[in-house]
C-alpha cells in the first residue's frame, strides 16, 4: 500500500468566482477524484484573511500569503514584515504567488521585481517555500532567482510551468521543483510536453490553477481541482510511469517541499 492513496493539487484558487459559489462542492468533487490535499493560493493580500479561512474549514485545504505580480502595483508597499506575520499560521504553508509576467505588463516591471524579492525574503526568512509565478521574463527571473540564491538558500517551486527549458534546467540546478498544470495536455504543448519528459520526477508537481486552464477532456469548464487528476495522468504517459507512481511521487514532492503542512491521512477514492 502507498504511503498516502491520493493525489495533491499544488496550486487553486478557492476564493475566486467559479469556486467559491459551490466552496463544499468543489473540495468534495476533488476528494471524489482522489485528491487528498489542496494548496490555496493567496494573490493580494487584501484577499489573505478568504484564503486563510478557507484552509481553516479543512483538514485538506492549505493556504499561503502573497501578491500576484499583476497585483505590484495595486499593493506596491508590500512588507516582508507583513507577510511574515500572516505566515505565522498553522495552514499558510507558503509565500506567494509572486513573480513576473511581462506577457500582461499589468504593473511595471521594476515593481514586479521589488515584490518578487520581498516575498523571497519572506520565504527565506520563515523557510517557507516561494510560489513563483513567470511568463515571458526568463532572463530577469533566471537573474533575480541566482542573485536571491547567492544571499542565502530558500526554497520554492515554478508553478504552472509553461517556459523554455533554460528556464526549467536553471531552476532545477538551484534546487527549485516544477508545477505541471492542465496546459500540458493542450494540443498546442508539444514544446511544453517534451520539456517535461526531461524533468526528474523527484522534483515534479502536479496543479490546476483552478478556477483556470481546464485540462482535456474538460476544455472550454471552469476548473476545478479535481481535474488535477486529469493532468497527472496525461503527465504520467509523458514520463512513462504507472499512474500510481507519479500520484505517490508527486504527492511526496509536495508534502517536502511544503514541509509545514501536514499531511491528511484520508485515503481518497
Amino acid at each position: 500500500m502507498s504511503a498516502f492513496g491520493y493525489i495533491v493539487d499544488s496550486h487553486c484558487h478557492l476564493n475566486y468566482e467559479g469556486l467559491r459559489e459551490d466552496e463544499a462542492g468543489v473540495v468534495n468533487r476533488a476528494r471524489a477524484a482522489g485528491v487528498g490535499c489542496m494548496l490555496a493560493i493567496n494573490t493580494k493580500l487584501k484577499e489573505y484573511d478568504e484564503v486563510r479561512l478557507i484552509a481553516e474549514k479543512y483538514d485538506d485545504v492549505y493556504g499561503t500569503v502573497g501578491i500576484h505580480p499583476h497585483e505590484a502595483e495595486n499593493e506596491p508597499d508590500v512588507a516582508v514584515a507583513e507577510l511574515i506575520k500572516r505566515a505565522d499560521h498553522p495552514k499558510i504553508v507558503g509565500i506567494g504567488e509572486t513573480g513576473l509576467d511581462y506577457y500582461y505588463d499589468n504593473a511595471p516591471r521594476e515593481m514586479q521585481q521589488l515584490n518578487f524579492r520581498a516575498h523571497i525574503t519572506a520565504a527565506r526568512e520563515t523557510g517557507l517555500p516561494v510560489i513563483v509565478h513567470t511568463r515571458d521574463a526568463d532572463d530577469d527571473c533566471i537573474d533575480i532567482l541566482r542573485e536571491e540564491v547567492a544571499k542565502g538558500p530558500f526554497k520554492g517551486v515554478i508553478h504552472c510551468f509553461t517556459a523554455s527549458q533554460r528556464l526549467a534546467d536553471a531552476c532545477l540546478e538551484m534546487g527549485f521543483y516544477i508545477s505541471i498544470s492542465g496546459i500540458v495536455t493542450f494540443k498546442n504543448a508539444r514544446d511544453l510536453q517534451e520539456t517535461v519528459k526531461t524533468l526528474p520526477l523527484d522534483r515534479l508537481l502536479v496543479e490546476t490553477d483552478s478556477p483556470f486552464l481546464a485540462p482535456v477532456p474538460h476544455r472550454g469548464k471552469t476548473c476545478e481541482p479535481a481535474y488535477v487528476a486529469d493532468t497527472a495522468a496525461f503527465v504520467a504517459e509523458l514520463k512513462g510511469v504507472e499512474l500510481t507512481e507519479l500520484r505517490e511521487i508527486t504527492t511526496a514532492n509536495f508534502f517536502k517541499l511544503f514541509s509545514k503542512a501536514v499531511p491528511p491521512h484520508r485515503q481518497a477514492a
